[in-house]
Parts: structure tokens; C-alpha cells; sequence
């Protein structure tokens, strides 16, 4: 249980993000308002409303089967998870402490939300969006009182994925954001603090890796089944282990160095030129682990220890998803 009491979550959005997060917070034992951010005929209502209790009955049934939860606790999350339609917003968010808008992607369905959402709080409840594409600072021109907003990027599936990035704007305060960073915790989540900055972490990074996969296969370098099969064995298996940048100190900034050089010659693509940091860092020594110092400080670490770590991480995954033996008897 959630060390809010009787807090009451405010979601305005009930598509699969909304559902994904409202799943989240009823699982830490907060009351949820899942509301419908779009004006619908009666006929219309009732059908989505059906569709979305449906599928939060389903969402839950798949934490049982997935056994995160007792089935005799699907009464209790459904219990804790109320409908409302965006008539009804007012008395919905009437008692929460904190609203996500979880709207699709399109500007205006924003700006429609956040004017709703904001004539129904008053200044001191936190208020989030859970965009991928729009800048906080530009979504915060909608929002009254900008100092208590920030953008809260859930990744999907949000009842599972246990990443949140948190992106404040140039008015968010630092107690606003600490609250909102305290919140998330509670709901076993881990929020990342990033910048306001187009495609946040995840995405930006995905986005590259994505499109790379796809040319390999326009260029016939492979089959799409043998790329995601190297992809899930060697490329997904390795940084469930190691940060990107904790990689680059592992191997060497130097072989990143040399490697990115060569690709960037052969395929006479500039895309795959070294980034300045790599550069400086090769001219002045910082190449990892192999010097004491990269893109982190090894000064005061013992790396035969973090290694020995790493690799038993390794080999628990490996065992875990059966690419390695759980015991071999000579």
C-alpha cells in the first residue's frame, strides 16, 4: 500500500496508457479516476465504457496469470479504478492530489485537456503529461500554474515497464518535481531525470536503432528474423546488464573510437562518425576502465569486483533465459 492514505490519482485519458497507468497506481493501493477525454453521444458512452472496464478486467486477469497478484485481489484493483466521462470531469478530480493527461498525440486534444483539467484542480495539484512527442515548456503554455507541471514519459507496456521519464520544464519547481519523483517510486516505478528534449531517452535512442534494423534488411545485410534474433540474443541481452555509456568505459572508448571511424568510411554514412565527447575523451585518456576514467569515475572503484558483478549478471539472464546451462556435472 501507497503511503498517501486515501490519495485519489486523476487520469484524464482512457486508452491503453490510461489503463496502463491507472493499473499501476491501483496495484500500489491508490484510488483512480480513469477519465474519458472525449465528448461522446450516449450510445457511444456506454459502448466505450464497457470497452474499457473490459479491458481493465482483462489487464488485471493478466497480472494474475502473470503472477504479480492473488486472484482473490482482482475485487480489490477493480474496486479502486473508477470510470467518468469528460463531463464529469469536475466531480472526478475533485479530491486527487496529482493528474496525468494521457490524451492521444495531437496538439489540440492537449490543449482541450489541459483547459478542462485545469478549471477542475486548484494550483497545488501536481499535473503531468505523458507525451512522446511534445516539449514540456510548449504544453506548459496550457497549463495553469506551469510550476507544478512536468512531462512523466511512461514506457508500454506502463503496468509492467518499470522505467518513467521524468522531464521538468523551465518553471517546474524542485519541490514539485521531487514530489512527483517520491510518487512514482511509491508505485515501484524508476524515474529517470532528463531535459526537455525531443524523443526524451528511450525513444531517441530506439528511434536510431529501429531504423538501422530496417535499412540492414532494405540493404540485405540479413533477414528481419536473423536481425531480432542478434538483437535479442547479443545486442537486448548485453544492455539489460550495461548502460550504453557504462558499455563504452567496459569495452574501451578507443575501440568505439576506431570501430565508429571504420563504419563511418565503409559505409560513407556520417551517421555513424563519432561523437565529439568520444573524441575528447580519446585525446585526453578517458577511454573506460582500461584508464580509471570515461564517462564514469573508476578512482575509488574496485573493477576486478564490479566486473566479477557484471559478469554474475550475466550468467544469471543467460541461465534465466536458457542460453546457458544452470549447471554442467563433469
Amino acid at each position: 500500500m501507497n503511503d498517501q492514505g486515501a490519495g485519489t490519482v486523476g487520469i484524464v485519458g482512457a486508452g491503453r496508457m490510461g489503463i496502463g497507468m491507472a493499473t499501476s497506481f491501483a496495484l500500489a493501493g491508490y484510488r483512480v479516476v480513469l477519465i474519458d477525454a472525449k465528448q461522446r453521444e450516449k450510445t457511444e458512452t456506454e459502448i466505450f465504457q464497457l470497452n474499457t472496464k473490459m479491458e481493465l478486467h482483462k489487464t488485471f486477469k493478466l497480472l494474475v496469470q502473470l503472477q504479480i497478484v492473488e486472484e482473490d485481489y482482482l475485487d480489490t484493483l477493480s474496486k479502486g479504478v473508477s470510470l467518468f466521462t469528460v463531463e464529469e470531469i469536475s466531480e472526478a478530480l475533485r479530491d486527487v492530489f496529482v493528474v496525468f493527461e494521457a490524451v492521444p498525440e495531437v496538439l489540440k486534444a492537449k490543449e482541450d485537456a489541459f483547459l478542462r483539467i485545469c478549471d477542475a484542480i486548484s494550483d497545488d495539484v501536481l499535473l503531468a503529461s505523458t507525451t512522446s512527442s511534445f516539449s514540456v515548456n510548449m504544453l506548459s503554455t496550457y497549463v495553469r500554474s506551469p510550476g507544478r507541471f512536468m512531462n512523466t514519459h511512461w514506457l508500454n507496456p506502463a503496468f509492467l515497464n518499470p522505467l518513467v521519464e521524468v522531464s521538468p520544464g523551465e518553471h517546474t519547481t524542485d519541490l514539485c518535481l521531487e514530489k512527483m519523483i517520491q510518487l512514482l517510486k511509491t508505485t515501484k516505478k524508476y524515474p529517470v531525470r532528463c531535459s526537455a528534449s525531443p524523443g526524451f531517452i528511450v525513444p531517441r535512442i530506439q528511434a536510431l536503432a529501429m531504423n538501422e534494423a530496417a535499412r540492414m534488411v532494405e540493404e540485405g545485410v540479413a533477414s528481419a528474423k536473423e536481425i531480432d534474433e542478434a538483437i535479442r540474443i547479443g545486442f537486448g541481452f548485453r544492455f539489460a546488464v550495461l548502460g550504453l555509456l557504462e558499455f563504452i568505459d567496459w569495452g574501451g572508448g578507443d575501440t568505439l573510437f576506431r570501430a565508429s571511424k571504420y563504419l563511418e568510411t565503409e559505409l560513407k554514412e556520417e551517421r555513424f562518425a563519432p561523437p565529439t565527447s568520444v573524441e575528447t575523451n580519446m585525446r585526453e585518456g578517458r577511454i573506460g576502465l582500461k584508464t580509471g576514467v570515461g564517462y564514469y569515475d573508476y578512482e575509488h572503484v574496485d573493477v576486478d569486483e564490479y566486473q566479477f558483478k557484471i559478469l554474475q549478471k550475466y550468467v544469471d539472464l543467460a541461465k534465466h533465459l536458457g542460453y546457458l546451462s544452470k549447471s554442467i556435472k563433469v
